[in-house]
């Protein structure tokens, strides 16, 4: 079973979750970990794939986006709308409002929350989907 963690945020700046994943993902690259970024729809991976150049001065975090058939051997961090390619079952950062069929291939599944009422919601039920599954999520609540 993967670990699975739920980040809850204080606020509901949709920035503000955008940023903790970049930091996430740059604490999981540097890692050694690679990392599939599972978000809804193109304007979501269009904004993190910008954000992931200049979220903080200096920092260089190598990725790309699914859509554009980027070589998945060469890139460690991918942004996708669907299931992930093949070479990508190390860490799961999950935007997306369900649960990916193939969840279970991952070693580390991370969902991230605020308290805007509608990402709230589809995390309770996210939660409950994986407690159904016999997986206990970590909840870590963060100011």
């Amino acid at each position: 079973m993967p670990q699975l963690d739920f980040y809850v945020l204080a606020g509901t700046d949709p920035t503000a979750r955008r940023l903790y994943v970049c930091r996430l993902t740059e604490k999981a690259w540097k890692n050694g970990h690679r990392v599939f970024i599972r978000v809804p729809d193109a304007t979501v991976a269009a904004l993190l794939d910008d954000l992931l150049w200049t979220f903080r001065q200096g920092s260089f975090i190598p990725h790309a986006l699914d859509s554009n058939h980027a070589d998945v051997q060469l890139t460690p961090i991918l942004i996708g709308m669907n299931s992930a390619p093949e070479g990508f079952h190390d860490f799961l950062i999950n935007l997306s409002n369900d649960i990916p069929e193939d969840w279970l291939r991952f070693q580390r599944i991370v969902e991230i929350v605020d308290t805007d009422a509608n990402i709230r919601q589809t995390g309770r039920e996210k939660y409950r989907a994986y407690q159904k599954q016999g997986i206990k999520p970590v909840v870590h609540r963060i100011p």
